[in-house]
């Protein structure tokens, strides 16, 4: 139900702020993820969208068509998450996965219109795996999380910390700590410590109401400092699921006293059952997506370089708020007549994604890809294209990120190291 509500607001709050018109029907081009090139931008159905994304969140809640809405959801949020690489988040990430879980859980079982209307699936009991399922993965979330903040940057140099933290000093009363070295490097350690212990210590009963509150504390916290949007807020109602059975009842008793819901609607005395083929395919499945969900993040140790610099394998991998990477990238068009031009980025991007592709390799591919296959319509005879770039990490000497003398034309996307990225010629120890 919590759910549902706070991805309702999620969208509501996307179209208030006037987002959907801003990061995905204005930009002239959009950088779409490697494998995924066919979703494409849908113009002003982008509206319709979040209407479906919206609608759906709402049956999820009410657990009415319970099903169907999940699909929905699912396919329209992750729909939206993949149009433009530029808004990603590792939290839009999350929601994704949980959505699909969702899909195949059966948590209309209880206490929803689709309880009501067919009282048949109406339970006050599921397989416990349904619910272990979730807490799985918000283990997974925190642990990574954590093991991602045990680097040198992070814990020896509080980097980014020391350099984001003074830029909040205009807060009142506290606001005048965070010039201070040292409260950079106690808000890194609790950082990694909380991420690291917190899921467990939910998990475990005698220390859970006491991590509940730690999350509340941490994530408002969070939202304060930092302009992060939902993902507090998701991450407070997520963390619910670790409480008892007797904690979810007795709220949704005070939730059924309010709305006037019958006793014995809320006690019929059934345990949900999966047939024998559904349960082994809910086995297989899990099985499949968990092994995924722990072997994924830990993709980027095929790839040569450090992690931060060259961002190979850092999507998706559970690594929040690990760095400060700033960069200007500049573009040269040649072709074999001999023009030459020096490409106006404001012309093709919008700040926002002229910012996070100055600083990313596979975007800067693709933006290579977008300026060849214009000029060669106005006119340049097999125009090459090379980068200028200029970029620091964590507050390091800015140095050029990709070689120009590499025609990025010439390269194409895979999941192969991208030669054409330049060494760091700095080490961050760690994970």
């Amino acid at each position: 139900m919590m759910f549902g509500v706070l991805m309702m607001i999620s969208m509501l709050r996307f179209w208030y702020k006037g987002w959907i018109f801003q990061l995905y029907i204005e930009p002239k081009h959009h950088f779409t993820f490697y494998g995924f090139e066919w979703i494409k931008p849908l113009g002003p159905y982008t509206y319709l969208l979040f209407i479906v994304a919206m609608l759906s969140a709402l049956f999820i809640c009410i657990g009415l068509f319970y099903r169907g809405a999940s699909i929905l959801f699912f396919l329209s949020f992750t729909y939206i998450e993949l149009m433009d690489k530029t808004t990603y988040l590792n939290h839009y990430y999350f929601i994704s996965l949980l959505s699909f879980l969702l899909i195949f859980l059966p948590a209309n079982a209880y206490f929803s219109v689709d309880a009501w209307r067919k009282p048949s699936i109406n339970s006050d009991k599921i397989p416990s795996w349904c619910t272990d399922s979730i807490r799985l993965l918000v283990v997974i979330l925190y642990f990574y999380a954590g093991l991602a903040k045990l680097n040198s940057d992070w814990l020896f140099h509080a980097l980014p910390m020391k350099i984001w933290l003074p830029a909040k000093n205009d807060i009142p009363l506290i606001g005048g700590l965070f010039n201070e070295l040292w409260v950079a490097y106690l808000f890194s350690w609790i950082a990694c410590l909380y991420d690291l212990s917190i899921a467990f210590l939910l998990l475990y009963k005698p220390t859970r109401k006491l991590a509940f509150l730690s999350v509340v504390t941490f994530h408002l916290l969070t939202s304060l400092l930092f302009p992060i949007g939902m993902f507090p807020y998701i991450m407070i109602g997520t963390a619910m699921i670790f409480f008892s059975t007797g904690f979810h009842q007795a709220l949704i008793g005070k939730i059924a006293a309010i709305l006037t819901i019958s006793h014995s609607f809320l006690t019929p005395v059934r345990t949900y059952s999966f047939s024998k083929v559904q349960q082994n395919l809910a086995t297989g499945g899990l099985l499949i997506f968990f092994s995924f969900q722990l072997l994924f993040p830990f993709r980027y140790l095929l790839y040569p370089g450090e992690l931060f610099w060259t961002e190979e394998g850092y999507r998706f991998s559970w690594r929040v708020m690990l760095m400060e990477k700033m960069g200007a990238a500049s573009f040269i068009v040649k072709d074999e007549l001999g023009k030459i031009i020096e490409v106006d980025n404001e012309e093709f991007l919008t700040p926002q994604q002229e910012k996070m592709m100055a600083t990313q390799p596979d975007m800067m591919l693709q933006y290579a890809h977008i300026l060849k296959e214009h000029y060669e319509i106005a006119g340049f005879k097999n125009p090459e294209i090379y980068a200028d770039t200029y970029v620091s990490l964590n507050g390091r000497i800015g140095k050029a990120l990709i070689d120009p003398t590499v025609d990025l034309s010439k390269e194409k996307e895979s999941f192969r190291p991208k030669h054409w990225i330049l060494p760091f010629q700095d080490e961050i120890k760690g994970l």
